[in-house]
């Protein structure tokens, strides 16, 4: 029996109802992909928010490419999306500081991130990492001395080829290094901010709420400890420096009575 509307229409499962189903065919890496922005529409349904293009670009990213590889597996490959949609540009470029303030200036609501980050500590580092859930490249500026490859503006190079074993040396990325805030304050004090002390540290990274994870500046680290990373080291200095006469005390003066006390 069909179900229908109180009007009569035929009733269609919606989404979330059909990647439930015991014969869905979508991978588990786009069921993934697709619970994650169900979950995020959900969230931010009736709202308006422009924040969250940055954060989750590698998921929608992932989204167009398996909405294509299943219209191929599902219905043949002549209705395949790229005949039409081949490529996106891109109208601007960013240096490193201009994405450092567009993402500082593009914190995400809080809601948002908790949602984001709810649904991702379910997961498993493997269904983090398969391109299905999230697709990342990494992309480089690139000449070529051939007239054939000069109009190629992106390449895809597999990790396993020698030539992608020759940019992972490059690119591989690196465990930041991180601080514990006895070390923030032992660094700062040492480069003569005498001032700055383990309260001073607290009130200042409340102030600016600066364990919100998408601001950069830490996490959290083995055995449930909060750590620093060097941008907040970074940030420290900056305020320091901004304001000399809070964070850098003037040594008291000896007077001549103490002398005899360095003998």
């Amino acid at each position: 029996m069909v179900a229908v509307t109180p009007s009569g229409a035929e009733k269609y499962w919606e989404l979330g109802h059909c990647l439930k189903h015991a014969l869905c065919p979508v991978p588990k890496g786009a069921k993934d992909n697709l619970e994650f922005l169900i979950e995020l529409r959900n969230e931010i349904e009736h709202r308006s928010t422009s924040r969250v293009d940055d954060a989750v670009s590698a998921k929608l990213q992932a989204c167009c490419i398996n909405f294509n590889d299943a219209i191929k597996e599902l219905f043949g490959a002549q209705y395949a999306l790229e005949r039409r949609l081949p490529i996106a540009l891109q109208f601007v470029t960013f240096s490193p500081d201009q994405r450092a303030i567009l993402k500082k200036a593009g914190e995400l609501p809080r809601h948002i991130e908790i949602a984001m980050d709810g649904f991702e500590k379910n997961l498993t580092p493997e269904q983090k990492a398969d391109p299905r859930f999230a697709f990342r490249v990494f992309m480089i500026p690139r000449t070529a001395n051939r007239a054939p490859g000069a109009d190629l503006a992106v390449q895809i190079v597999s990790p396993t080829s020698e030539l992608g074993e020759k940019l992972n040396i490059v690119l591989k990325e690196v465990e930041k290094k991180k601080y514990l805030p006895s070390e923030v304050v032992k660094i700062i004090r040492a480069e003569g901010w005498n001032g700055f002390t383990q309260d001073t540290h607290t009130k200042l990274w409340k102030k600016l709420e600066a364990k919100n994870v998408a601001k950069g500046y830490g996490a959290i680290a083995v055995g449930n400890t909060w750590c620093w990373y060097g941008t907040w080291l970074n940030r420290v200095r900056q305020e320091c420096e901004g304001h000399p006469d809070r964070y850098r005390k003037p040594k008291m003066p000896m007077h001549p009575g103490d002398m005899g006390n360095l003998f």
